[in-house]
């Protein structure tokens, strides 16, 4: 097996490139394709995303009206156990890009995907912010260390 040594200063750039070009890699599986029939594609792409990152972020993945990926945004970031999630905002954003859908995705750093009340009443406020301006929230999901949960299969949605 070869050392690293010599690699000392480049290393952590060199991981970053890596780990840039993969994130790069799993978004496109989603690209050109309808988000929400690419199941195994999404979460691959969100266990990326998310994996290892010690506070909460909050997404958006804005879909067309056919369901494709638009863009995938940060939405807001937090602390350790919580993060905004201001549906005004992001119901502001689908409007600009035209979307016709979203999925909203966050992280739990604890590793409990279980959604919290406060995930709840920000789902439903997000639903009624965005229903009467047709742009349909297809799914909430939280992505834990090693578990996902979607509000679509709870049936919250």
């Amino acid at each position: 097996m070869r050392s690293l040594t010599g690699c000392g200063a480049e290393l952590p750039a060199l991981f970053a490139t890596a780990r840039r070009l993969l994130a790069h890699v799993l978004r496109e599986r989603l690209v050109g394709r309808p988000i929400i029939s690419s199941s195994d594609a999404l979460a691959d792409y969100l266990k990326f995303t998310f994996g290892g990152l010690r506070t909460e972020q909050v997404r958006a993945l804005y879909l067309d009206v056919k369901n494709f990926l638009i863009r995938d945004e940060l939405v807001g970031e937090g602390t350790l156990n919580q993060a905004p999630i201001y549906p005004r905002r992001i119901v502001k954003r689908a409007l600009e890009l035209d979307a016709g859908g979203l999925i909203l995705v966050h992280n739990h750093p604890s590793g409990d995907a279980s959604p919290s009340v406060s995930d709840r009443d920000a789902t439903t406020a997000l639903i009624d912010a965005a229903r009467g301006l047709d742009i349909i929230l297809h799914d909430h999901v939280i992505v834990g260390r090693n578990s996902m949960t979607s509000f679509r299969a709870l049936g919250y949605l």
